[in-house]
């Protein structure tokens, strides 16, 4: 066990972030086993055209729960390699409407079989005692209730810190 183990609760977040970076990296290896260009970080904005083939930015970053700087780099990425394109929005013709290329939708039809292998394998790895995946939904429903911050401010002012 290494210090970081050792230390208990306190480091969840690199923890996580060290768990969020193997899965990633062994992700991209898999898309390469598959010969598929394809970066994890990407998933999230395919994943969504891909179910709602027709959004603002301001959308699609609601739908990935990332910021709008952050939506606007992978958007920039996904032009860049041809897999999402825009359009003006016919009623409001400041807002960018995004969809896959056919490129894009044809990358989908390859990486479906993949997914369904991340799938078994995510579902095995997160099938233990305390299940993982629940235990993250209910983490991120109590984050939304009452931030990090904001619980760490009251506990703060009820202590007399």
């Amino acid at each position: 066990m290494n210090i970081i183990e050792e230390s208990g609760i306190l480091a969840l977040s690199t923890r996580l972030q060290r768990l969020s970076e193997q899965l990633r990296k062994d992700g991209a290896m898999l898309y390469q086993v598959f010969d598929i260009d394809f970066e994890p970080k990407w998933f999230p904005v395919i994943y969504t055209l891909h179910h709602k083939p027709l959004l603002s930015v301001v959308e699609i970053a609601s739908e990935i729960g990332y910021t709008h700087p952050s939506t606007i780099s992978l958007l920039k990425e996904l032009e860049q390699k041809q897999l999402i394109q825009s359009q003006k929005d016919k009623v409001d013709e400041r807002k960018r409407l995004l969809a896959l290329t056919a490129q894009g939708t044809a990358l989908i039809v390859k990486m479906k079989p993949v997914w369904g292998l991340m799938i078994q394998i995510l579902t095995e790895i997160v099938s233990n005692e305390h299940n993982l995946f629940t235990a993250i939904n209910q983490a991120e429903e109590k984050l939304r209730h009452q931030g990090f911050l904001q619980r760490a401010l009251q506990l703060k002012s009820e202590q007399g810190f």
